[in-house]
């Protein structure tokens, strides 16, 4: 399903989960699901948690009948994502959701016993969640956000929509997410020798570190950026994109949400897919399936997606042959 069509499918129910979820009190029996979001619980948050509520809904669970679903948002924040995995593990739910690797690490320093599904974790296996992807031991399973050839796929586009670039920053944030630098770096690595580009880290904490780093890469001429997968960064990405275009830099994000708030282009995973699928593990967890059994998926569906008002307003020319591969042009 296309998030365009889950987006029209979803709109009148967001509102209506948001006034009813804390009115609603479980009975006996009700099964009880946690969820641990690393991102806020802003427009996009609250689509991403309705597409996990529909599809648990076609599974048969239903809020208040025979499930409660307890969501809390750690908005980027790892002291917050801390905060509320005590909470959740506290509730003593059947299973746990959670969206990010800093919220699946908060929780997994609180129990080794509740059955976690994770999903947008980068690297499980280097994060020490599971021990492998076919067959994890403990308490967690779910799916991984990207592959490691992503970063060298970012470098790409970025060199095709701007062939003049000749350095690259790296923003990311150094206190949440500093493992996905090391994660990418082999492809960026290999991508920056390829492409006779340099690269240049832009670890960033917050909204002020990040206008300081981008204003300061922005001083030298031919350059350009990639944003890679990270929740703090993600939390603040109206700071980011309003300080790239404010440069007029080109800049490749990873996740469709950054081109709709104002970023020139975004490729990556189709992140309500995988809310889905999370549901579905959740579901099989629910009906007496153990975590072990359940192996590590990595996504299967990505999406292009090109903000051509920005490209215009920016000077940024899209090649005719990256429109064409685009699954979605916003103009």
């Amino acid at each position: 399903m296309r998030r365009r069509d889950l987006i029209t499918i979803l709109s009148g129910g967001v509102a209506a989960w948001a006034l009813s979820a804390h009115a609603q009190q479980p009975a006996d029996g009700v099964r009880r699901v946690g969820v641990l979001f690393g991102i806020g619980r802003d427009a996009e948050g609250q689509l991403r948690f309705a597409a996990f509520q529909q599809r648990l809904r076609e599974l048969g669970w239903v809020e208040g009948k025979n499930v409660r679903i307890d969501a809390r948002w750690a908005a980027g924040n790892p002291d917050l994502a801390r905060t509320h995995a005590v909470e959740l593990v506290d509730l003593k739910p059947d299973v746990i959701v959670s969206t990010s690797t800093p919220a699946t690490e908060a929780l997994r320093q609180q129990t080794r016993s509740v059955p976690i599904v994770f999903l947008l974790v980068t690297d499980p296996v280097g994060a020490g969640f599971v021990t492998n992807l076919a067959r994890p031991e403990g308490n967690l399973t779910g799916f991984t956000n990207f592959e490691l050839s992503m970063g060298g796929k970012w470098l790409e586009i970025l060199k095709e929509i701007a062939p003049g670039v000749a350095r690259v920053g790296l923003i990311f944030s150094s206190a949440n997410s500093p493992a996905v630098r090391s994660y990418y770096g082999p492809s960026i690595d290999e991508a920056t020798r390829k492409l006779g580009i340099a690269s240049v880290d832009a670890p960033v904490r917050d909204d002020a570190e990040i206008e300081r780093a981008i204003d300061a890469f922005a001083r030298e001429a031919n350059g350009g950026l990639v944003v890679l997968p990270d929740t703090t960064v993600a939390h603040f990405r109206d700071v980011v994109v309003s300080a790239i275009a404010r440069h007029r830099l080109p800049a490749v994000y990873p996740y469709r949400y950054y081109a709709t708030s104002g970023g020139l282009l975004s490729y990556g995973i189709d992140t309500l897919d995988l809310y889905l699928r999370a549901a579905s593990y959740a579901d099989r967890i629910l009906r007496g399936a153990k975590t072990g059994d359940l192996p590590v998926q990595q996504p299967t569906k990505f999406e292009l997606v090109v903000n051509l008002n920005i490209a215009n307003a920016i000077g940024v020319g899209i090649p005719p042959s990256l429109l064409a591969r685009a699954d979605e042009v916003i103009e």
